[in-house]
């Protein structure tokens, strides 16, 4: 990494909303980068005709529970999550032959647009992203080298940048759209508790929270990376 440059070299991709998806994935490919997608964005990507590597293929693993479970995996996470100034990270990717990803794509279900639409409980459930909001979390949380992006209009602005630098992304980049992803992270979070919390009072009356609570999760750290995002001039 020079000047807190880091080079993108492979993204993860698992998105629900799949707008402007085809174009960006044809310009990351005009950038070099090793593209890896989850079950249905693969399968998008692939009828594409570009080039993509299921996450099966690292993860050794096909989706379980009905899809349920897809990008769950410590093969995954540590890609994500490995800190490249730690030698001991470093030596525990090669040991298990894990390239670091650099981007990761990710937009949630849509499990507002399913209460929403008064969809019943089951399928709201099943609209309650878990590996989703775990992606935003780990990218977002090592922004020092993870670019992450959550929604199809940062496409263009995140392909400029890319360019304008080489083929790079920038610290203050990356810090800014690490804030983006807690803002979503938080508004996710806010909004599976309150039906929720709603599903927990009906059958038993005294229950006043259920699922995540605000307090000490997501709504912290956007607060975190708020204040870095604030003051760009404390460089990590």
């Amino acid at each position: 990494m020079k000047k807190n440059k880091v080079k993108i070299r492979n993204a993860l991709i698992s998105v629900s909303n799949k707008k402007g998806l085809g174009k960006f994935v044809k310009n990351l490919g005009l950038l070099g980068v090793k593209i890896i997608a989850s079950g249905g964005t693969a399968k998008y990507i692939n009828d594409l005709g570009f080039n993509v590597t299921d996450i099966e293929a690292i993860t050794g693993y096909p989706e379980l529970l009905d899809g349920r479970v897809k990008t769950l995996h410590p093969k995954i996470h540590s890609s994500i999550l490995a800190d490249r100034g730690n030698k001991n990270h470093i030596q525990d990717l090669k040991n298990f032959e894990l390239e670091a990803i650099d981007l990761v794509v990710c937009n949630l279900y849509p499990f507002s647009d399913a209460v929403f639409k008064n969809k019943n409980n089951k399928y709201c459930i099943e609209n309650i992203d878990i590996g989703g909001i775990t992606l935003l979390r780990g990218a977002a949380k090592n922004y020092k080298y993870v670019t992450v992006v959550t929604n199809f209009s940062q496409y263009e602005e995140v392909i400029k940048h890319f360019l304008k630098y080489d083929g790079c992304s920038t610290y203050d980049f990356r810090l800014e759209k690490a804030h983006k992803a807690s803002e979503l992270m938080e508004t996710g979070t806010v909004a599976v508790n309150t039906p929720l919390v709603a599903i927990a009072e009906a059958p038993f009356g005294g229950i006043k929270q259920a699922g995540y609570g605000r307090e000490g999760g997501s709504m912290a750290i956007k607060d975190y990376l708020n204040v870095k995002y604030t003051h760009l001039g404390l460089k990590g």
